[in-house]
């Protein structure tokens, strides 16, 4: 499974759009840095509290879980928008 990382640098105003690519504003940025240390800040708590008992982190599971969500699958975002650009590439 691949996921999004931030790498932390910041260019000083939009990114010039490549093909098919979309502009990232200084904002968008900020907040994408800002929603990654916090992950950060998450993982690195639970791998602390790893074999102990309560931490910081707990997760949360629903006691009685929705009826109509029993059917649910995630949906792969970075594979539905492969698939979506290589549909739009066909036509």
């Amino acid at each position: 499974v691949s996921r999004v990382v931030y790498n932390g640098k910041r260019s000083g105003g939009p990114r010039s759009p490549g093909a098919g690519s979309e502009i990232f504003t200084p904002a968008h940025e900020e907040n994408v840095r800002f929603i990654y240390e916090a992950w950060q800040c998450v993982e690195r708590d639970l791998r602390s509290q790893m074999g102990s008992e309560r931490g910081l982190v707990e997760e949360y599971v629903e006691k009685m879980p929705n009826p109509s969500l029993k059917a649910f699958k995630p949906v792969d975002l970075g594979d539905l928008k492969r698939r979506n650009t290589q549909d739009a590439k066909k036509s």
